[in-house]
């Protein structure tokens, strides 16, 4: 009895060190070709060109920095051209850039970060349940640690439909994604746990519009996109004549949805405006501060830190995602966004070398945050958490059964032997 139990006490060592070096491997990309060699951008842009003609029958535009400067552009379409100028919804890639908006106001003494969020609202408040509401706060809704449970994702409304309020949105989403539950309440202890919340966005977007007392838009245009340069850029009513059309996964034209949360999931921006948003992270060629007057470079670095976590992992900062270390002490920053039916669209940079990528396409639901993985690989030598879960997970879990399969089955030959 004795020696089964040394066998199985040393059968679950192995099992342990076995998922330690798939998962450890999966992670430092110890199976994964490099897109391209390393510091070679025309290169990586050649690799993207050959996935997006494989992958999507919609439109594409690409733009690769190198210190801050747009190094290489890709622009294509299996339909109407698109190019610099050309408008996409870019889903919940909002949500980086309605944070900005939030953190000028931070700055402005409008709002204090670790207050209450209730404390700003007279249109609509949390409803009561098990939780503490007043534990939910502009840096966690920021952070996606508030607590809320809505689960949104949201699909958004055909032209023909009529938008809710924002406060009947939050009260309970019409245009919920399946399995969602669409009410935005506090459903876990605040400040634990990262729950990705649309709702949470949706409340920051009626508390902007409660401090300020002007539309959502008005005062993005006027706190971001104005100072940033980034005139064509707008949450509503984008100007048709540049507006990118829309494509399914199959290469027919989509439905353009309309969104009541705009601040989650409706910015119409160009590449070009979108790089001078990336290139405003970084200090500018002629001295300009990160920030751009904007924000502060402090205010940059402190979304840049962590604030929330998974598996042990850093995960988010304030309104943005940190996808992997960077080797100097911060983070791969940026967002994804992915709308109904295929749109799908990044942005990531590296705030010390002043690389990045931004990838804005229709046609795909996935080639966007595909290629943005890649890149992050490509810079890091790391593989990003979101990247291993969307698109390797079938691959690490099926080296993990074979793995413990051959473990199971020495171990048990092992113990006849003896025997």
């Amino acid at each position: 009895m004795r020696r089964l139990g040394g066998i199985i006490f040393s059968a679950t060592v192995l099992l342990v060190i076995w998922a330690a070096l798939v998962v450890g491997g999966a992670r430092e990309g110890w199976w994964r070709a490099m897109p391209a060699a390393k510091g070679d951008t025309a290169g990586f842009l050649n690799w993207a060109e050959g996935r997006y003609a494989t992958e999507s029958k919609g439109n594409i535009a690409i733009v690769l920095l190198n210190r801050g400067q747009i190094a290489e552009t890709f622009y294509a379409s299996h339909g109407q051209p698109v190019d610099g100028n050309s408008l996409f919804q870019v889903a919940s890639m909002s949500k980086w850039i309605t944070a900005w908006g939030v953190m000028a106001l931070v700055e402005q003494g409008c709002l204090d970060l670790d207050a209450p969020v209730s404390q700003y609202l007279t249109r609509w408040q949390l409803p009561p349940g098990t939780f503490d509401n007043n534990a939910v706060t502009v840096r966690r809704l920021l952070a996606h640690t508030a607590g809320l449970t809505d689960g949104l994702g949201f699909l958004g409304f055909t032209p023909e439909q009529t938008l809710p309020s924002i406060e009947e949105e939050l009260t309970q989403a019409t245009d919920t994604l399946p399995g969602a539950d669409g009410i935005t309440r506090v459903g876990a202890a605040p400040g634990t746990d990262w729950r990705y919340s649309g709702g949470g966005y949706l409340l920051l977007q009626l508390l902007i519009e409660e401090v300020t007392q002007e539309p959502f838009n008005d005062v993005m245009r006027r706190l971001v996109f104005q100072p940033l340069g980034m005139t064509a850029s707008t949450f509503v009513d984008p100007d048709p004549a540049h507006l990118a059309d829309f494509y399914d996964a199959d290469g027919s034209k989509a439905i353009h949805y309309k969104f009541t949360a705009l601040a989650a999931a409706s910015l119409y921006t160009s590449a070009d405006d979108m790089t001078r948003f990336l290139a405003a992270q970084f200090p500018g060629a002629d001295g300009a501060p990160p920030g751009r007057g904007v924000l502060s470079p402090a205010t940059l670095e402190t979304m840049q830190t962590p604030q929330a976590f998974l598996f042990g992992l850093a995960v988010w900062g304030l309104g943005e995602t940190l996808y992997v270390p960077n080797g100097t002490g911060s983070y791969v920053i940026g967002h994804d966004g992915g709308n109904y039916p295929a749109i799908n669209t990044t942005a990531r940079l590296d705030p010390a070398t002043g690389d990045g990528i931004l990838v804005l396409q229709t046609g795909s639901a996935t080639l966007a945050r595909e290629i943005g993985g890649e890149w992050t690989f490509w810079q890091t030598g790391t593989v990003g958490l979101d990247t291993l879960v969307m698109f390797n997970l079938r691959s690490i879990l099926i080296q993990l059964a074979s793995g413990a399969l051959v473990i199971l089955i020495g171990s048990f030959m092992w113990h006849r032997r003896r025997r």
